[in-house]
């Protein structure tokens, strides 16, 4: 628990706890971390009651802070007495370490929580399939299909390597629990990244169809029909093949969510950017009326604290010489420090951030100013997605529509109005830029993906989306899994932040084979049985 000094007064109906939720909380215990609910399902026996239970099969946790920290968006900034960690979990996931933080937005919290939610939505296909499968609980069937695939795609993301056609059989998976267990200390086997792959696209196929979004109040604190083909947008567009057929499925299912008018669909930049820096930005950004936020959950998180506008966490951080070299203050397709949505810094501080997500408080002594941080995070939005949809184009080598998406994320994003072309890319990323070096930083980096990329058009627009998508989704954790799956190279540097981040010294280095790229399990979930990554 935490000290804060804020308070949310109307959080979301997802932070709504119903008795199943408190079942799912006690069990904690160091053998069964993947053991689930007690075997309540006779209580199920309601649509109410499994309509409810759907609430718990959202996970309360993110991974944005690990994955912030193990990408390129965090220096070691040094020089002053000041520039330390706020939490150990910042010091060892910025240095590619085993994590042993057992709190919130570690790797503890990110598997207990997931699990948990699978639970959930195993919970409520059992009770559905009791009851028959009846059509009228088709749109919760759906929601706990695509809940259960959301959640297994996450801890993929962190504790496997990137999916590829070439290792898939062999890489480490994770156990794709589909149903409740009932024995005690049961032994799990993580099966291949093949096998998990398979498993979550069978359940977003199935549970696409069936997603209704006149079963919810507020249908964006759901997996309502716009959310679940973004999540599908981007599954697909990870699932690469050596054919690239997925990329069809990604194009396809990103179209349905952005329409044939994608400019329209995308968040008014420039109106958030005109908001004052404070409390005002983060409730706009996460505001569930704006068409950019497709689902919106809430997460047991510090992340804000770490990344924002406060006093603390100044040594491994998203520093000035990262801002503005390759992110937000850096120059891209688009010219020169013209996004809409400006960075900010603290005087004395080499923090770079942009606010978004907000921390609040769930109190639990209101009066002692005692409670849990949470975050309202967008899970999903049609910024991200109309890069996902840009990438896929370029990767299909169909160049005039990934031009089409970038100039309406620009256009959106940025204060250039222009048109994004060939020309515009062989001037931002072409032969005459030169390739990242952690001494002589450019958003350009080499791309080492276990798919192909051409030289020229096609790596130029990938570069372009690549660097778009890490502006945009700074903080969000998506750069981390850009790293991985185009095998990027990253180094870990000494800064001297009281110098404009000079002097660069670089201390480690993760290639593209680094098994260091899929994030250890914890030592409590490996003591449970679970096989380790490979180190």
């Amino acid at each position: 628990m935490t000290k804060m000094k804020t308070i949310y007064q109307s959080l979301p109906q997802v932070l709504v706890c119903c008795c199943i939720t408190a079942a799912l909380t006690a069990l904690s215990s160091c053998d069964d971390y993947l053991d689930v609910l007690p075997d309540n399902r006779a209580e199920l026996d309601t649509d109410s009651k499994i309509t409810e239970l759907l609430v718990s099969a959202y996970p309360l946790t993110n991974s944005f802070l690990m994955s912030e920290m193990y990408s390129d968006n965090t220096d070691h900034c040094t020089g002053s007495s000041s520039y330390t960690a706020y939490q150990t979990l910042e010091e060892e996931a910025a240095n590619w370490q085993d994590i042993t933080w057992k709190n919130q937005d570690g790797t503890y919290a990110l598997w207990e929580h997931c699990y948990k939610s699978i639970a959930a939505a195993n919970n409520v296909l059992i009770a559905i399939d009791e009851l028959g499968r009846p059509e009228r609980l088709n749109a919760q069937r759906g929601e706990a299909l695509l809940c259960r695939a959301y959640c297994h795609f996450q801890l993929a993301n962190i504790f496997c390597l990137p999916y590829s056609e070439r290792t898939c059989h062999e890489a480490l998976g994770l156990p794709y629990m589909r149903t409740t267990e009932t024995t005690v200390s049961p032994t799990y086997s993580r099966g291949t990244m093949a096998e998990l792959y398979e498993n979550i696209a069978a359940d977003i196929e199935e549970g696409l169809p069936l997603i209704d979004d006149n079963i919810y109040t507020v249908p964006k604190y759901h997996f309502n029909k716009r959310a679940a083909y973004a999540f599908a947008a981007r599954f697909y567009l990870y699932y690469m093949k050596d054919d690239k057929s997925n990329l069809d499925r990604c194009i396809e299912c990103a179209t349905r969510v952005l329409t044939s008018q994608p400019s329209e669909m995308l968040r008014d930049w420039k109106t958030l950017g005109s908001i004052a820096l404070g409390s005002a930005s983060y409730n706009t950004f996460i505001n569930a009326s704006d068409k950019a936020n497709l689902l919106i959950i809430t997460s047991n998180s510090y992340w804000e604290w770490v990344y924002g506008p406060t006093a603390v966490a100044k040594g491994y951080c998203h520093s000035t010489k990262i801002s503005q070299t390759e992110t937000i203050q850096s120059t891209g397709f688009w010219g020169s420090q013209n996004t809409y949505f400006a960075a900010g810094q603290m005087s004395g501080s080499p923090k770079i951030y942009m606010l978004k997500m907000g921390q609040y408080v769930e109190y639990t002594d209101i009066v002692n100013g005692i409670g849990y941080p949470r975050m309202i995070v967008p899970a999903f939005t049609t910024d991200a997605l109309i890069l996902d949809r840009a990438e896929a184009y370029a990767l299909k080598g169909d160049y005039d529509h990934a031009y089409a998406d970038l100039t309406a994320w620009m256009n959106a994003f940025t204060s250039n109005q222009g048109v994004v072309d060939a020309a515009a890319l062989r001037q931002a990323y072409g032969n005459q830029k030169p390739y990242y070096t952690p001494t002589n930083p450019t958003p350009k980096k080499r791309l080492n993906p276990d798919f192909t990329v051409t030289e020229g058009e096609q790596e130029n627009l990938i570069h372009a989306v690549l660097h778009a998508r890490r502006v945009t989704c700074l903080h969000e954790g998506l750069r981390w899994q850009d790293v991985k799956r185009y095998g990027i190279e990253i180094y870990r540097r000494n800064v001297d932040g009281t110098l404009g981040d000079g002097n660069i010294t670089v201390y480690d280095t993760m290639t593209k084979d680094d098994p260091r790229r899929a994030i250890q399990l914890h030592e409590y979930v490996i003591n449970a049985g679970i096989t380790p990554n490979p180190r």
